[in-house]
């Protein structure tokens, strides 16, 4: 274990818990929801505000495009938020991504808007630990390393999207940039668990509608005239979910569509998530799904359009990520932190980065749990311990010069 230096020391000095917690309960008292773009700008006005003090470039970046499919089949665009970029010393030899959400899983119209204090000291609040705490840890571990001026040497671009929670389609092409040339990248979701465990290998993540047409005719007196929709959306949905294996879920999760009783449908759309462990596995599911629509749409006599992606790539661990993580659990026993990681079943923007090659460590926030739940809280705690693991952590990459 390297000790702690005099220079770190100082620096890890710098986090202060009352101006973080203040940060949390501001940004938190927002509602700031996916869909909620009046929230969502809000929010982006006051971070925009808030990392203007680590005396970058900090800009909002227009979404980029995205279509919806509605009940009927038919395609909207779909609005998102602006997305926070901030960029500190672009030309410098070293250059590492951070990364946040703005946005948080709870509407406008969600019944949990409110923080309280809770007996154990914990403050349940929307979006305390997911993430409004990681992107007050983010900030602070960002000032404390800048502090000093050996990290200099390193330049980094921080991005805060607006739309993680709904798995980033406006925000996907920026990630991918911003991860072009980093060494590193550091994530501020919450801790896989609350006794500060990371998150490590994930799977990947596929979400798609797919749209069914066929053709209405009257139940009772030319039903075989007929191209029953519905039904080839139900065959669809169980031969997709034949396809479950050993690190392969499949979840068929509602049918929209329909008709009368006295109609035979001619319109459904089947939405449907699958998530494999591995690129092979995922390339496997890719071309099934394509292989099934082909046999429903022969079978049925039917039309079908496939809507979606995997948008969310299988984040392995491989070697470069291994030594990230054995880096960030050196820093923490520095610090008098057991730092350990799990697999998790979830999903999040570390999967996108790692897709690009960079290696990341994506649950860099803080200590909580029960997120996407009206139980959401905080361990205030963690504010201060989380940053100063990150401080660290940025300052010993800026040192090696490599991972």
């Amino acid at each position: 274990m390297q000790p702690l230096s005099p220079v770190e020391l100082a620096a890890l000095e710098r986090p202060d818990h009352d101006r973080m917690l203040a940060q949390v309960q501001i940004w938190a008292g927002i509602n700031s929801g996916t869909g909620n773009l009046k929230g969502l700008s809000s929010t982006a006005s006051l971070l925009a505000d808030a990392f203007s003090s680590l005396h970058g470039h900090v800009e909002l970046v227009e979404p980029a495009p995205v279509e919806r499919v509605l009940a009927d089949g038919s395609l909207v665009a779909l609005e998102h938020g602006r997305h926070l970029v901030c960029t500190v010393r672009p030309d410098a030899p070293i250059q590492i991504l951070l990364t946040g959400h703005m946005d948080t899983v709870f509407p406008v119209d969600h019944p949990f808007q409110e923080q309280k204090w809770c007996n154990d000291g914990t403050l349940n609040g929307p979006g305390v630990a997911d993430m409004k705490g990681g992107i007050a840890v983010m900030l602070a571990a960002l000032s404390a390393a800048d502090s000093v001026p050996e990290f200099h040497r390193a330049g980094y671009q921080v991005m805060i999207n607006s739309d993680e929670e709904t798995g980033s389609a406006s925000s996907a092409a920026l990630i991918a940039t911003l991860a072009k040339g980093k060494l590193a990248a550091l994530t501020y979701e919450p801790s896989a668990f609350p006794d500060g465990t990371l998150a490590g290998a994930r799977p990947g993540s596929g979400n798609f509608s797919i749209i069914v047409a066929g053709r209405s005719a009257h139940a009772g007196r030319n039903p075989q005239d007929g191209r029953n929709a519905l039904l080839a959306a139900a065959d669809l949905a169980l031969r997709l979910k034949a396809l479950t294996r050993d690190g392969l879920t499949v979840n068929p999760a509602k049918i929209d569509g329909g008709s009368p009783n006295n109609v035979v449908p001619d319109q459904a759309v089947l939405r449907v998530n699958l998530r494999p462990a591995t690129p092979e596995l995922q390339s496997h599911a890719d071309n099934e799904i394509n292989k099934i629509i082909a046999f429903v749409e022969k079978e049925h006599d039917v039309s079908i359009h496939r809507h979606g992606s995997f948008n969310r790539p299988p984040k392995p661990l491989d070697p470069a990520a291994e030594r990230l993580f054995a880096l960030v659990r050196d820093c923490g026993e520095a610090l008098g932190q057991h730092i350990s990681w799990k697999p998790s079943g979830g999903v999040c923007d570390g999967n996108n980065i790692a897709a690009c090659g960079i290696p990341v460590v994506d649950t860099l926030g803080v200590r909580g749990g029960a997120i996407h739940s009206a139980e959401e809280y905080l361990i205030p705690e963690s504010l201060v311990e989380r940053a100063q693991l990150s401080a660290l952590t940025l300052l010993r990459i800026a040192e090696k010069g490599a991972i």
